[in-house]
């Protein structure tokens, strides 16, 4: 019996060569992008895997009260974990790590590299799975200008001596091994980790004792000031919500003007459900992006599946009088069923294959779009499993309704040739047209609005100019020798101006609740972010300034962003609203914690935006920058020629900074990496509402081939009758069109 089914199946295709190479190529574009979006939807969901702890590790969150709301971050204060270690009952181990990655130069001989990294406390190897290649965690910070980096660092800094010999003995070859540390230290490398999971939320490319920073941070030593970055371990049998009571107000309890109140964030939830509104998780974050595309996944299946359905019903009339001869000969209608339900498992395994095919094409260039490295990984069982899955519930779903219609047909009316009324089943065929091209417009819909909406804030006015603006990271003399470096730079022609700045521009920095002025409510918690900038901040970055003046050399007394000390200010117009009428200029901003400190204002500049592209200009304070606090420079170069300006600053920056390579980036680049995954979103739902439409006119050509078919003595009467091609073309895309 199966024979026969088989060699039916065959023939059928055989017979239908148009029919069954839509039906099967429709469904293997289906699969092949639910079998992309799969792929990335997995890569999301296993993040962070590869730590066998994961179900007992957190992150110590921030959840810092302000007027404007409840912001949640993961600063932590420096003296955070060795203390939460020793007093909460269920930490397992706690350790500290620096917040963002720190570039620093390595020299290795007369070879020069950058690299960013991390300086990290010994039991983060305890808590997070990094394995060794060579050295081990117990050696790793044994002496305190020790150094950990990753196999693709190792390879960066010594590649002879990491590609000689197998894999253990060509990294041995490099442990002792000395580097020089922005031309001031030695470091040793004592360990060599294996290179981190792509998906992995921990990022670096190496690893230095937590002590040295920690000896260079005095404000880290602080209960007030939160600076660093918490993880902690829980035991087994550990409650978080018992710990969470104990967290929420552990820092008032030792210093009582904090207003941090903090809590355990799993890891578990890190990439996908990164999202706290007010304080408390949104159940938004990444998740949504993974069920959007999931949805469409599904979507873009049943499309194909129509397809299937529509081409099959609609070549009903071919397959009736089979079916009239089989219920002659005794075949009954569940016979029948599972007949026609197997020959569609049987196309869509055939379109399942054809679709492997197309993934393996195209996945080199879906890895590029979303910026992963996928692989098929059919050595994967749960791969095959899910792709055996998809193909049999779309055989299913594609399969069902043309069996039941096909197989309810009467073997006498069939036999007689008497004409069988299809009108339900025309009706069906165009209501899922109509369905299809819906879903089809909506995702083209939804791609234009997700498309606009970045443009627009993309296009919106950002308070300052980023164009042709370059940025550097302040390093070796460049502090000392600015004044030299600017003149030079400004004596090639091709730069408007230059300046420095101790944090970047689009970006978030310090900030603070201890500002005061006349006429604030006592009590009032409000955030005022500061930047310390020299003069030529405003005029490099394009932030206008509005009224006053803008800084001046002697407007700093060496103070700091909360040592007001006398200063002379530059405050931004939201700062200029909330210090009440009238003009800013000559008002009074004071310390809360030093009531004696006072700056006055002697200038406005616009609001502009930094950190949440999104959201709205925050309240900013400018102070004139002490040297030894700059961390950026900023360099604005005239429009025309971008290539030769950069060779003229390299050539500037290799005679006044020799000992450090030239490096930059343009503030326009940083500005569009902010939108990567909007962007990545926008991309791929142009590409599959794309291909929902390939596949929806697909199986509209292979219903309206059906039709012209079926109406061939039409239509050569009338072309004997004088009708023209396009008027009869016009006759048979009509129908289609209304649907449509």
């Amino acid at each position: 019996m199966f024979k026969n089914y088989f060699k039916t199946i065959i023939r059928n295709l055989w017979r239908n060569k148009t029919n069954s190479f839509l039906n099967i190529f429709g469904l293997a574009i289906g699969i092949a992008c639910a079998g992309l979006i799969f792929l990335w939807v997995e890569a999301e969901t296993n993040y962070d895997s590869a730590n066998l702890k994961k179900g007992r590790l957190y992150i110590v969150r921030n959840n810092q009260n302000y007027d404007a709301g409840i912001f949640t971050h993961s600063s932590t204060p420096g003296i955070l974990a060795p203390s939460i270690k020793e007093e909460i009952p269920g930490i397992a181990n706690a350790s500290r790590i620096t917040e963002d990655l720190d570039s620093k130069l390595f020299t290795i001989g007369d070879k020069s590299v950058y690299a960013s990294g991390k300086y990290a406390e010994t039991s983060l190897f305890n808590m997070f799975t990094l394995p060794f290649a060579a050295g081990d965690a117990g050696n790793a910070f044994t002496q305190i200008h020790s150094l950990v980096i990753t196999e693709k660092t190792a390879k960066k800094f010594f590649p002879e001596d990491a590609i000689k010999g197998d894999d253990y003995k060509k990294y041995q070859n490099i442990i002792g091994k000395r580097v020089r540390v922005d031309n001031q230290q030695d470091y040793v490398v004592t360990g060599i980790l294996k290179d981190l999971p792509e998906n992995s939320s921990l990022q670096f490319e190496w690893l230095s004792p937590f002590e040295i920073y920690f000896q260079q941070s005095p404000w880290a030593h602080k209960w007030e000031n939160s600076c660093l970055t918490t993880y902690v371990e829980l035991d087994a049998n550990a409650h978080p919500a018992s710990i969470n009571k104990t967290l929420y107000n552990y820092v008032q309890k030792r210093a009582p003007a904090s207003i941090s109140h903090l809590f355990l964030f799993a890891m578990n939830d890190w990439h996908l459900y990164d999202d706290f509104q007010n304080g408390k998780k949104s159940g938004g974050g990444r998740i949504e992006y993974v069920r959007l595309f999931s949805i469409i996944a599904w979507i873009i299946l049943f499309i194909a599946c129509i397809n299937f359905m529509n081409l099959a019903t609609a070549q009903s009339e071919k397959r009736a009088r089979e079916v009239g001869v089989r219920k002659v000969l005794g075949a009954g209608k569940k016979s029948l069923i599972f007949q026609f339900i197997g020959e569609a498992l049987f196309m869509t395994l055939l379109a399942a294959a054809v679709s492997f095919i197309i993934v393996s094409l195209v996945l080199p260039a879906f890895n590029t779009l979303v910026q992963k490295n996928l692989s098929t990984g059919l050595n994967n069982p749960i791969h095959l499993l899910a792709m055996l899955f998809i193909a049999i519930i779309c055989g299913l779903i594609a399969g069902s309704y043309p069996s039941f219609y096909l197989s309810a047909f009467n073997p006498v009316f069939v036999l007689k040739g008497v004409k069988f009324k299809t009108g339900s089943a025309a009706f069906i065929r165009k209501g899922l047209v109509v369905l299809q091209f819906t879903i089809s417009i909506i995702l083209i819909i939804g791609t234009i609005i997700i498309y606009r909406q970045i443009q627009h804030i993309k296009n919106r006015s950002l308070g300052f100019n980023k164009d042709n603006l370059i940025e550097m990271n302040v390093q070796g003399d460049m502090q000392k020798h600015f004044s030299l470096i600017k003149q030079d730079l400004l004596n090639t022609g091709v730069i408007e101006n230059v300046a420095l700045a101790d944090h970047e521009t689009i970006y978030g920095g310090n900030n603070t609740d201890d500002f005061t002025w006349e006429g604030k409510t006592p009590g009032n918690k409000i955030l005022i972010s500061n930047r310390a900038v020299t003069p030529e901040y405003f005029s490099t970055n394009g932030i206008k300034i509005i009224e006053g003046r803008g800084l001046q050399i002697n407007d700093s007394i060496e103070a700091t962003a909360t040592n007001l000390n006398g200063l002379n200010v530059v405050i931004t117009q939201s700062f200029a609203r909330l210090m009440g009428t009238g003009s800013a200029i000559g008002k009074s901003i004071l310390s809360e914690s030093n009531p004696a400190d006072k700056a006055t204002v002697v200038g406005v500049v616009n609001d502009y935006i930094y950190g949440d592209m999104y959201g709205k200009p925050d309240p900013v304070i400018f102070i004139e920058l002490p040297s030894q606090y700059a961390k950026v420079m900023y360099l604005k170069i005239k429009p025309g020629n971008p290539e030769k300006a950069l060779a003229q600053i390299a050539s500037v920056m290799k005679k006044d900074n020799a000992a450090y390579p030239f490096d930059y980036r343009f503030v326009d680049d940083q500005f569009n990496q902010m939108f990567l995954s909007e962007m990545l979103i926008s991309k791929l739902s142009r590409v599959f509402a794309a291909l929902a439409i390939i596949i929806s006119c697909l199986g509209l050509f292979g219903l309206a081939a059906y039709t012209a078919e079926r109406r061939t003595r039409e239509i050569g009467i009338r072309k004997v009758l004088g009708a023209s091609v396009s008027g009869i073309a016009s006759l048979l895309s009509k129908d289609f069109l209304k649907l449509v």
